[in-house]
């Protein structure tokens, strides 16, 4: 298969004319236009551009990512690929960051999952309630992508383990559930870091996880930090990724529904403990009474409760959810699609969401936890993400 390099059609920023910031790829197929490169033509900046020829491509820009009123400063219908822009419309500014995007083209998720679109967000504790770690409150670039609407269930998980037994995987934890429409738990990271690959490979994907850094062995067994192709198919959310989903679409809620910054079992599995925390609203304490029978764990099945902004299920209670990142410190300034440190800073990988037998402190769209990647527990679930196109 033929592969063109290109660049993806995130912000191409200006700083003061002089710097570019992109992201470059590999890709087998051309879906949104993209940049390739930008200079400049005396003051102006001159991009070049993949775009289907026949296609409108609309160029848009602003001069702080942190805005939502992108610029149109150009719609041009594509007469041949690659075309060059020449922005001499818009006046030179110590910053300015561009974008181009096909307005006629829409993508389609995978079935079961949801299109997290493009945009940026303010990632962590807005209320300034919870830990140290959820701060400081930082601006967060993230590209668009798909998420599992639901926690992976029990039996998805069992389908692709019976797949990956006849094709060379190994996992350190068979898997269970209460159910099999609850969320598969007693998993750790490793295992399911696996069986996204396992999940990719059934469907005809290609693998995201990879034992070398030339992505030329697929990572089927053992414990080790792989390595990422971020364009490839299913793959564990990062952290950034997991939070801008969490919050649909709104910000500055302390739960994943924006009706109220309330909680109570109406609207997730958790343990509810209105004595500690003002804003559980919960009449009475204890497990969700709907759940709690004679054997932990006191999942629910997935999807019980209302979807958010975006679609997603459960992003609140219910299963604890592993992300890529390591637990690391977050910084004051702006990020693009961070993925956490390169390496363990000694608090293992992160987790999301609150579960079943956690406080709604937990169920916030900021509470973050690090905990040791080896460690599957009756509370610890996953969903996937993968990489638009």
């Amino acid at each position: 298969m033929n592969k063109r390099i290109f660049q993806r059609s995130i912000p191409c920023a200006l700083m003061g004319l002089t710097s570019l910031l992109a992201i470059i790829f590999a890709t087998a197929a051309m879906a949104q236009p993209a940049f390739t490169n930008v200079i400049l033509a005396g003051s102006a900046p001159q991009m070049t551009i993949l775009g289907e020829v026949g296609s409108t491509n609309q160029i848009l820009s602003v001069t702080d990512l942190s805005q939502t009123n992108w610029t149109v400063v150009s719609n041009m219908v594509v007469t041949q690929n690659p075309y060059t822009f020449v922005d001499t419309a818009t006046s030179p500014g110590p910053q300015r960051f561009y974008r181009v995007v096909d307005p006629n083209w829409s993508s389609n998720p995978p079935p079961g999952m949801a299109l997290i679109p493009v945009g940026t967000f303010q990632m962590g504790d807005t209320f300034n309630e919870g830990q140290y770690y959820e701060l400081p409150v930082h601006p967060v670039y993230v590209s668009s992508f798909y998420m599992d609407k639901y926690e992976v269930s029990l039996s998805l998980w069992d389908t692709v383990i019976a797949w990956s037994e006849t094709n060379s995987y190994s996992f350190d934890h068979p898997g269970d559930g209460k159910a099999t429409n609850h969320p598969v738990l007693d998993i750790d990271w490793y295992d399911m870091v696996k069986w996204c690959n396992a999940r990719s490979q059934l469907e005809g994907r290609t693998p995201s996880y990879y034992t070398d850094a030339a992505l030329t062995q697929v990572y089927t067994n053992g414990q080790v930090a792989p390595y990422v192709n971020w364009f490839g198919g299913y793959r564990l959310p990062t952290e950034s990724e997991w939070e801008k989903a969490a919050r649909g679409g709104a910000s500055g809620h302390r739960f994943p529904w924006t009706n109220s910054d309330t909680i109570t079992w109406t609207q997730a599995n958790y343990y509810a403990d209105s004595n500690s925390y003002s804003y559980d609203l919960n009449p009475v304490s204890g497990y969700d009474a709907n759940y709690e029978d004679e054997d932990m764990p006191y999942t629910s099945p997935i999807g019980s409760f209302a979807p958010n902004g975006y679609g997603l299920y459960d992003m609140a209670g219910n299963a604890w959810e592993w992300c890529w990142d390591y637990a690391g410190a977050y910084p004051s300034e702006w990020q693009a699609d961070p993925r956490g440190p390169a390496t363990d800073p000694g608090s293992g990988r992160v987790g999301r969401g609150g579960n079943w037998n956690f406080y709604a402190i937990d169920c916030r769209n900021s509470y973050r936890y690090g905990d040791d990647p080896t460690v599957g527990a009756s509370n610890r679930g996953f969903r996937c993400a993968m990489t638009v196109p």
